[in-house]
């Protein structure tokens, strides 16, 4: 199959071309992202592989729909940038990745919360210019402490895991219990307990109509006050301008984000030398407890490997008229 590859940088090019060594399909990366100021370059392709920051909403879909595409491969797990209705409408397939390493995205939760809580980003540049004072840089112990995981999947289980080994109170929150989860000697929280009782809040649920700002103004005042938050998920199940009054009033006692509501004008590139003018992320990167990485909790050998490994294989199984292991469908509204 012929596959247009949007968003594309080094290690993609890398990764996939390793994958798709045995299958052979002809791969032409695109460094642009899929928008509408774009989708025509896609025109004469069978297939379109997308990231988390493409637009695959129904005026792209309109526009795909004229070409030879019929089939949208995500290389992520998250597919709320895609307009599955509309691509339903335009007789397109849409697979995405649904499991790749979950301990990739864990564990650098885990490392944000340990960084967060122990102000090393502040200790590090502190060191770097021979300031060696301890002044500012108390953190508390882990252990004893209650820690609420919000989306219980894979994801979530072995963050929670994880948290167990550092000997903290573990309960959950999910739409949709899982004994695995509770299989782990957790459990799932009461009413109101989340906000009363956790000391350290970590978002692992995926973006919906329903997840969208899950943490909002409400939310984080009935939160304990002090307690940290960690969001590895979507950018959009926080209100980040409600996080920012509640980090001022000292209710929300710190953030640590790998990903942003409006990451896309943002993550993956290299600002270093430009004005960034979003207002929002610059007051929130001026908070001293607050750590922001772009969007880099994926970003493992072990993860990418399986990422396109079942990305070229979702490829495969449409080229053969096989069923799509990965096939994500529209739900009736």
């Amino acid at each position: 199959m012929n596959v247009a590859v949007f968003s594309t940088k080094r290690y993609d090019r890398e990764f996939l071309n390793a994958a798709n060594a045995s299958a052979g399909h002809r791969i032409t990366y695109f460094d642009e992202p899929l928008e509408r100021e774009t989708v025509a370059l896609a025109g004469e392709y069978d297939a379109v592989c997308i990231f988390v920051n493409d637009k695959a909403d129904a005026g792209v879909l309109e526009a795909l729909s004229r070409g030879k595409t019929r089939l949208i491969a995500l290389r992520c797990t998250g597919f709320n940038n895609v307009d599955l209705l509309a691509a339903a409408r335009f007789g397109f397939k849409v697979v995405r990745v649904v499991t790749y390493s979950p301990y990739s995205v864990a564990e650098h939760a885990v490392a944000l919360l340990l960084a967060l809580n122990r102000k090393i980003h502040r200790a590090y540049n502190r060191t770097r210019d021979s300031n060696f004072s301890l002044e500012g840089l108390m953190g508390f112990d882990l252990y004893g402490k209650t820690v609420a995981v919000v989306g219980t999947g894979r994801i979530g289980r072995v963050f929670a895991r994880i948290m167990l080994g550092f000997g903290c109170e573990v309960i959950g929150y999910d739409k949709h219990p899982s004994a695995e989860f509770e299989a782990l000697g957790v459990r799932y929280a009461q009413p109101g307990e989340i906000g009363a009782r956790a000391d350290i809040i970590s978002l692992h649920c995926p973006l919906t109509p329903e997840t969208h700002h899950i943490i909002n103004a409400d939310a984080l005042s009935r939160a304990k006050r002090g307690a940290l938050m960690v969001n590895t998920s979507r950018g959009g199940l926080l209100d980040t301008e409600a996080a920012i009054e509640a980090l001022k009033s000292g209710q929300l006692g710190g953030l640590a984000i790998d990903v942003y509501e409006q990451e896309a004008d943002l993550f993956f590139r290299d600002l270093s030398s430009e004005i960034i003018s979003d207002d929002v992320f610059q007051r929130l990167l001026a908070f001293p407890n607050v750590i922001v990485t772009g969007h880099q909790a994926f970003f493992t050998q072990e993860a990418l490997s399986t990422i396109c490994e079942t990305t070229i294989n979702s490829i495969g199984e449409f080229a053969a008229g096989q069923p799509l292991s990965n096939e994500i469908m529209a739900q009736a509204p």
